[in-house]
Order: structure tokens, then sequence, then C-alpha cells
């Protein structure tokens, strides 16, 4: 294990952690459902964003570190570094083959967040681990939207990590919603990865109270 410690943030917020869709989010929508989560006591942000268009990405980043500062909340950016260090985001979420924790924690600080997918792997969330993740994502768990074909993790996986690796905070992501993520609660995890059951949801502030309320 590294000898890097940091204070657990995910442990004292909210259990929810939304992740933006450019889909159900589009344009000035980005921001408003972003803020309608905040409303809803959400404090932690994914921005996550495929495109191509890093003029757009850039200043819809930026806004939303602004949102967040306000609600004392947390933005976290999905698969790019540069980007994060550009807008003073609050940390990057890396996938397999987005760069290196160590990488991410030397570019964007000490104090910074960086989450790592580490799938269905508990070799992978070691490794995440080891250099330097502040939290580790395990899922899909149920048939996701976002992601239709990634491949499936057995529950049993949350308690074997909880188990492993008890002073690491363990996020769940992949088709998560109200009706089902009392069971991913229940196994161990400590946030629910969540992006449609929250974004397409008709009042997203009081779809956002709740999830925290779970």
């Amino acid at each position: 294990m590294s000898s890097w410690s940091w204070s657990n943030p995910f442990k004292m917020n909210s259990t929810l952690y939304a992740i933006t869709d450019s889909g159900l989010l589009p344009g000035e929508r980005l921001a408003l459902g972003v803020e309608a989560a905040l409303q809803g006591g959400c404090r932690w942000i994914q921005y996550r964003d495929k495109s191509t268009d890093n003029h757009r990405r850039e200043l819809e980043a930026r806004q939303l570190v602004s949102l967040c500062n306000q609600y004392q909340a947390k933005l976290i950016i999905n698969d790019d570094m540069q980007l994060a260090q550009r807008v003073n985001a609050h940390g990057v979420h890396l996938g397999q083959d987005d760069g290196n924790p160590a990488e991410a924690r030397r570019s964007l600080g000490e104090s910074a967040i960086i989450g790592v997918t580490c799938h269905d792997s508990l070799a992978l969330a070691e490794k995440a681990i080891q250099d330097g993740a502040s939290y580790i994502a395990f899922g899909r768990f149920f048939p996701s939207k976002t992601k239709p074909h990634a491949r499936p993790a057995k529950f049993t996986l949350i308690s074997e990590a909880k188990a492993k690796f008890p002073q690491v905070t363990l996020v769940v992501i992949g088709g998560i919603t109200l009706d089902n993520a009392a069971v991913l609660l229940d196994a161990g995890a400590d946030k629910l990865a969540v992006c449609h059951d929250l974004f397409a949801a008709a009042d997203i502030a009081a779809q956002a109270q709740r999830f925290n309320h779970l």
C-alpha cells in the first residue's frame, strides 16, 4: 500500500455522486440541471462529455466549477487531467486507459480527488490505491443506458472490496435507480454514481433529495 494518506471527503457528504450526460443536458440545460442537483443536496458532480469540442467543454467545465464553488460542492472531470487542471476543478476520474493516478496527483495537487474505474476487478482497485487514488469505482451493477456494453459486476464484489480496502471510498456505478440502489448500499457502497435516473427526472432537485435520503 502507498504511504500517502488523505482525509476521506466522501464519507462526510451526501450519498449521491451525480454524473452529467450531454444527451440529457444539452446546451443551457447542463448548468440548470447541475444546479438543481446541487439544490437537492448533491455535493459531488462529475462532468462527463466525450465530444471533441474542446472549446465548449472548457466553457462548460468552468461554469460548473463556479456553480460547485457556490454550493461548497466538488467538480470532478471525467477522463481529462489537462481540462481539470485548466479549469481548477476539484479532481479527475480516470478510466483504465486515461492516465495514471500518480500522474494526476502530481498535476492536480495533494488535495485533488482522484477516482479510478476498476470495472469488476479487485486487482485493478489495489493498483489504483497504490498509485494514490482517492476512491475506487466498480460497475456496472445493472443494465446501463450510459454504457450499455460495459461488463457486469457481481454484488459480492462490493463487500469483498470493502473488506479488503476499508480505508478507501467505494463508488458504485451502472444503471442505478432509486428502486435498486438500496442493495448496493447494504452491500457496503459509500457513493452511488447516478446519471440517467437523476438527470432524466422531471424534478432533479427532488430526485437528488430522494437519493440522499436512502
